[in-house]
């Protein structure tokens, strides 16, 4: 791997002005790198961007403070940044459809900045963020060319040695570091005495639910509220195999939801109507069939195979010769394979044309994910060097595949064995801080991080009553990132704005 430049540890700082929802005040905005330490050393910096309005300093106290991260592992922050929360924002079409290229920003009117102040971290591995060497004559070993060895019979060159980010790429590491970072930050910019929120995309959401506990039981960080958004809560949920019943059951809705919109689905279109139907489908026949399998009559299958196939658009051979058992790739090729037409997967309502349509399995690219990086990328490069006036060679890493391939789910001294999850952890957080809100939000289309999988755990968390009001859950038109639907980025502020204003209230009696 070629080495990169260093980036200068500095903090850019810009002057702004906001406006949006009636109102206008002008901000601070905060770019740079904070060091993360271990036995006192620097060992990584962590890039941020903070978004601060100008307060006075009392003012600044009781203004909520959010902090924003993205999942992966290996995505940086900005598809949040860019996409939904930021004072800029890419443009979509109405409905999410992916625009061409170049990419337009506009000004957001539905920046949560209006109502907290923001600070969008990547995790080290992704964007400008970076581990350090180990120490300065690390550091100067690496700077110097290396010179070739003398005797003929030198050993072979040694296997390319993992980046110097990995130790960080693990689930204990991984929330420590922000962890740090969060304590770091309110101590540098006086801000402990204000509402914290912590919020969070995919396996953002994870860590969100995670630290949730870690920041108040380690890290001495009380929260006013926990916001999961499209979050992968339980790992299992994720795993779809012949033995695994649950998944199965989570993934129907949405498959209700995709078919309707293409018009495919013989239960209606109408997703008020037609959701709770499929969930009740699901907990009721689909459960049932895949629990008993062939111990379940013939006749008995056949019917809910029917049913089924008439609820996804699919026909009742292709569902029957799956075993009501039909994987997120193999729906999204078949839903509309007579069109040749392969729906998104994080997005079942965008579509792309199929490049190899008589080759077994799709070998195309999706367009809900590779489809995003030329706008994403374009987006906060632009925005980062330009408005902000971050001044560094260093590549921004949005997406990094060598974090997601290299990180380890393993938890240090963890006896339990399979799937890593975090919904005790969410549950024993909730009972530490009864005054923390939280708040789930997906997109009905998300086939990634379906969102009846959070509606069944949270069926199952079995929540003191005097806990439930702490919990909402919400879900939109649209799918991973519901917020490019610019109905759904309404309606998801309203309810934001609500949440937020409710937490000041509290604060303020």
């Amino acid at each position: 791997m070629a080495t990169e430049p260093k980036s200068t540890p500095k903090t850019h700082t810009t002057v702004h002005t906001f406006h949006a929802q009636h109102e206008t005040f002008p901000y601070t905005a905060l770019a740079g790198w904070q060091p993360l330490f271990e036995q006192e050393k620097p060992v990584a910096e962590i890039f941020h961007v903070a978004y601060l309005r100008q307060d006075s300093d009392s003012e600044s106290q009781r203004r909520p403070l959010t902090f924003v991260f993205n999942g992966g592992p290996g995505a940086a922050s900005a598809y949040l940044h860019m996409g939904a929360l930021g004072p800029k924002r890419i443009q979509f079409g109405p409905n999410g459809s992916l625009p061409p290229s170049p990419v337009r920003l506009v000004d957001n009117a539905e920046s949560w900045l209006s109502f907290s102040d923001l600070v969008f971290v990547d995790p080290v591995g992704t964007g400008f963020s970076r581990a350090l060497p180990k120490d300065s004559s690390d550091a100067q070993k690496s700077a110097e060319p290396s010179q070739p060895k003398a005797s003929p019979s030198a050993p072979a060159a040694k296997a390319e040695e993992p980046p110097k980010e990995a130790p960080f790429w693990d689930v204990e590491r991984d929330l420590k570091s922000l962890g740090e970072f969060i304590q770091g930050f309110l101590s540098r910019h006086k801000r402990w005495l204000s509402p914290i929120f912590i919020a969070g995309e995919s396996y953002g959401g994870f860590r969100v639910a995670r630290l949730a506990k870690e920041l108040q039981a380690k890290f001495g960080v009380g929260l006013s509220g926990a916001i999961l958004i499209s979050p992968a809560i339980e790992f299992s949920l994720l795993e779809t195999n012949d033995y695994n019943l649950t998944t199965w059951m989570a993934l129907f809705p949405s498959y209700v939801a995709a078919a309707a919109h293409h018009g495919l689905s013989a239960w209606g279109q109408d997703l008020a109507e037609l959701l709770p139907k499929a969930e009740r489908f699901a907990q009721q026949q689909l459960l049932p069939l895949l629990a008993m399998g062939e111990a379940m009559p013939e006749v008995e299958r056949q019917a809910i195979y029917q049913e089924m196939a008439a609820g996804i658009g699919l026909t009742t051979e292709y569902v029957a010769q799956k075993g009501g058992r039909i994987d997120i790739h193999s729906f999204a090729r078949q839903l509309l394979r007579s069109q040749r037409q392969v729906v998104g997967l994080y997005d079942a309502s965008v579509t792309t044309v199929d490049p190899f349509p008589d080759r077994p399995t799709f070998e195309g690219s999706d367009p809900t994910l590779e489809g995003l990086d030329r706008l994403f990328t374009a987006a906060i490069n632009s925005h980062l060097r330009e408005t902000l006036q971050v001044d560094t060679e260093l590549t921004y890493h949005l997406l990094n595949f060598e974090v997601f391939k290299g990180w380890q789910f393993t938890l240090k001294g963890e006896s339990k064995q399979g799937f890593i999850g975090a919904m005790d952890e969410l549950r024993a957080s909730m009972a530490l801080n009864p005054h923390m809100q939280v708040t789930i939000h997906h997109g009905f289309y998300d086939l990634v991080t379906p969102y009846f999988a959070s509606n069944h755990l949270v069926h199952l968390m079995k929540l003191d009553p005097r806990l439930k009001a702490n919990l909402t859950l919400r879900h939109y038109r649209g799918g991973h990132m519901f917020y490019t639907w610019d109905p759904s980025r309404l309606e998801w502020f309203a309810a934001m704005q609500q949440l937020y204003g409710e937490a000041a209230s509290r604060e303020a009696t």
